[in-house]
């Protein structure tokens, strides 16, 4: 019996096409937006994740300004002094200092800025596992690099920062200073960090003498057993007293890797919840929808309940019907919104990757597509679900007489 009201519940969809494709066409706006929301929100996730795993949790890093501040703010930076009290810290394996600035770049005419960095040659390893870096073509830079250079991976694409791909042992103009190209880093996935440079920290004083003992970043590796939350808060505490600063009123910053990734994953989780319950509007719109559609079918169909009561339908087999014509509507429309969030969300990704960023590559986890068909059939059944139980208390003499 309940594979023919199965059927009746078809049928009744079929012979309402119009009306049913436009409810259907509203829970699919709505489960398309979700689906490709949610599927890049967990290609960030997974990015992430990655991205920690790669790192390691034993780094701790030291950055000038912090809050507003602008690490290029000539006002903050680390001397000699502070960088050596933090490398004879206890608990501190490694340590390596970075330094950075704006520098124009010429090459074939053509004139760009970017970012370069001055790197202690002696430390490369860390500050490569630190950006989750190698070199994929020539070499990494080594002591005596003066006026060497590695590039960051955008440089090999056409067009991409100048008209031809550079390749190693090309030479191009730093502030007016020749520099050969020995290699290329890999690519890490926006177009800021694929378009920098780096260069030995000797190499950079020679183009920026009057920087020479100033440093805007450092590198640290807890050692093991240590703790580098308590060593990060070591550093802080001695930096703040050398600095002569009140709690609050640092004009640095230094954290660990874990605190760094927890608090871009709680911005993260804000933002695509904000995302959405914008596009959960949509949804909400959808289940209006299907609910005065069905209080229409239930005015519309009055004297086929009145009959089918009559030949012995209980009230519940008529709030069956109900419920899983409701429910099939909203399944079909989240079917759809799947497919469509799908093609749309890798759409995205492929125009996000040509340009530059990688890091924004959906994901589609087997849960996402199950959760959104069972949501998309359950909303539907739930929007349903009055109208279904108006239906089922409908008399059959009142319901065979109704007109």
């Amino acid at each position: 019996m309940r594979l023919e009201y199965l059927h009746f519940a078809f049928d009744s969809i079929m012979h309402r096409k119009m009306r049913s494709w436009l409810n259907i066409l509203s829970i699919l706006i709505g489960i398309t937006a979700v689906f490709a929301l949610v599927s890049f929100g967990q290609g960030l996730s997974t990015y992430v994740n990655n991205l920690a795993t790669e790192m390691g949790k034993d780094k701790i890093m030291a950055q000038v300004g912090g809050g507003f501040s602008s690490p290029f703010d000539e006002r903050y930076f680390f001397t000699q002094e502070e960088m050596n009290m933090l490398e004879r810290m206890k608990g501190v394996e490694d340590f390596t200092p970075m330094t950075m600035a704006s520098a124009k770049i010429e090459k074939d005419d053509k004139r760009i800025y970017t970012i370069l960095l001055g790197l202690d040659s002696d430390m490369i390893r860390l500050i490569d596992e630190m950006m989750t870096i190698k070199v994929e073509d020539g070499r990494d830079l080594k002591k005596g690099d003066i006026f060497k250079v590695v590039l960051g991976h955008n440089y090999q694409i056409p067009n991409k920062i100048f008209k031809k791909p550079l390749r190693k042992g090309d030479r191009i103009m730093i502030n007016d200073v020749e520099m050969e190209v020995i290699g290329f880093y890999s690519e890490v996935g926006n177009p800021q960090d694929d378009s920098q440079i780096y260069m030995t920290i000797e190499g950079f004083y020679t183009l920026f003498p009057e920087e020479e003992g100033k440093y805007k970043y450092a590198i640290m590796r807890a050692s093991s057993g240590e703790d580098p939350a308590k060593i990060a808060e070591r550093a802080t505490e001695r930096l703040r007293k050398h600095r002569g600063l009140k709690k609050g009123e640092e004009n640095f910053m230094i954290t660990t890797f874990e605190q760094a990734i927890q608090t871009f994953g709680a911005i993260l989780n804000i933002i695509n919840a904000v995302l959405i319950l914008i596009a959960s509007i949509s949804v909400v719109v959808a289940a209006v929808n299907i609910m005065n559609t069905m209080y229409t079918a239930v005015l519309e169909r009055t004297r086929e309940i009145g009959i089918m009561k009559a030949i012995g339908a209980k009230n519940s087999d008529i709030l069956f019907i109900f419920i899983v014509e409701s429910g099939v509507i909203g399944f079909i429309g989240a079917g759809l919104g799947v497919l469509f969030g799908y093609l749309i969300a890798s759409a995205g990704g492929r125009i996000a990757a040509e340009a530059g960023y990688s890091m924004l590559k959906p994901v589609f986890p087997l849960w996402l597509i199950i959760g959104c068909l069972t949501f998309g059939f359950c909303l539907g059944a739930f929007s349903g679900l009055f109208p279904a139980r108006h239906a089922s208390r409908l008399k059959p003499v009142e319901a065979l007489h109704y007109e």
